[in-house]
């Protein structure tokens, strides 16, 4: 009995002291993590938040991969120094699964946990819900969002990395009026995205002389067979469809749109892209008439065929937009860390913005954005394409 509790004892000496060796072994990976101390070597998280399930989540993952993507880049290239220290990237994400309430509360664990300087969101929501305390607990927001509003309401440390989507409202409008008609149905994504868009191009659609004759919305959270909601739209003789979303299930409506006998044309929202919608629809024949954005495959920008190589040979399939303008803006924001010599002040690292974008790379400049304006919006070409004969076409537009 006496060995058997000396045995017991020595146990829990020998469990007591692996847990403690566990657990500083623990604190000095996190402490390494974080600042690098122990290598000689910094690390900057950066955190992304987005929709990595559910209906958005291909978009979600494809905004998620130019992030890492561009962080690896760097970071294989040695990272980045600044004040004379040696930084890598580190890509947090979380899943909020398309929810602006999830992504502010993703927000705030990516702050609390990992201290991330700059944190990415692919959807307005997300953003709107970030920007309510984005600037007293001091992150950068990554807007992937055309959204022109995330810039207008005085947010100082917003970037908004798509250009902004009312100046596709009058090529939209003028191509589509042309080529099929004056009547329209609104069939948009339910998000608040999508409500924002549709209620910019209502009134420029009638003041061109065009009238809404179906307005409604499809929730892709909730909805995957959409021929009730076409069938109601199509009872009222549309010449266009006005279309958007996440390209997959926005495909999904185009195709069934098609199924039910529509020949008219499509104005399809920036989000959706037509090279991703392809392999929904099976050929670009069902979207003949569709006007949207270019392809990043179709264009024509000095990064494009770098980046184009290297994101085949990773992910197996081509890159659209959301990856391209994901990768220059990682790019971007780690040359303005590196302008502004700080790796945690983001109102420094704001005012270094356009350093960044002047100090960028030719061979990364998937897009050519010449400047961040004033309220933090990249300024950008509008690239618009159409889908006519099966083929892209390019449509210029101011």
């Amino acid at each position: 009995m006496k060995k058997f509790k000396l045995l017991l004892f020595l146990s829990m000496m020998f469990a007591l002291i692996f847990s403690l060796a566990a657990c500083n072994s623990s604190e000095k990976t996190n402490t390494g993590g974080s600042n690098g101390e122990a290598s000689g070597e910094g690390t900057i998280n950066i955190g992304y938040t987005g929709p990595l399930s559910g209906p958005a989540a291909f978009y979600g993952e494809r905004t998620l991969n130019g992030v890492q993507m561009a962080a690896e880049e760097i970071n294989n290239a040695g990272g980045v120094e600044v004040n004379g220290k040696k930084y890598k990237f580190n890509v947090v994400s979380l899943d909020d699964k398309y929810l602006p309430n999830e992504a502010g509360a993703n927000a705030k664990r990516l702050m609390q946990e990992n201290k991330t300087p700059i944190i990415f969101t692919p959807h307005s929501g997300g953003v709107a819900a970030m920007q309510v305390f984005n600037q007293q607990e001091k992150f950068i927001i990554g807007a992937y969002t055309s959204e022109p509003k995330v810039t207008e309401g005085g947010n100082k440390l917003t970037v908004r990395i798509p250009p902004r989507y009312d100046g596709y409202l009058e090529p939209f409008t003028s191509y589509s009026m042309e080529k099929f008609g004056k009547k329209i149905a609104f069939l948009p994504t339910a998000s608040q995205y999508g409500k924002d868009w549709a209620e910019k191009l209502q009134p420029h659609w009638e003041k061109a002389g065009g009238e809404v004759v179906y307005n409604s919305s499809i929730d892709f959270a909730k909805d995957t067979d959409f021929f009730t909601i076409i069938t109601n739209a199509l009872k009222e003789k549309p010449d266009v469809l006005f279309i958007g979303g996440p390209s997959e299930p926005t495909a999904k409506v185009a195709k069934q749109a098609r199924e039910l006998g529509f020949k008219g044309g499509f104005i399809v929202m920036d989000q959706a892209k037509f090279d991703e919608m392809k392999k929904v629809t099976g050929s670009y024949d069902v979207l003949n008439g569709a006007i949207g954005v270019m392809p990043l495959v179709n264009s024509d920008s000095p990064g494009i065929p770098e980046f184009v190589k290297n994101y085949q040979a990773k992910h197996k399939e081509d890159p659209g937009s959301e990856a391209g303008l994901n990768y220059i803006a990682m790019y971007v924001f780690a040359e303005a860390i590196k302008a502004a010599g700080s790796v945690d002040d983001p109102e420094k690292i704001m005012a270094h913005m356009q350093d960044g974008l002047d100090n960028l790379p030719e061979d990364k400049k998937v897009y050519v954005i010449p400047k961040i304006d004033p309220n933090g919006g990249f300024e950008a070409e509008l690239i618009v394409a159409a889908i006519e004969d099966g083929k892209v076409v390019p449509i210029k537009a101011d």
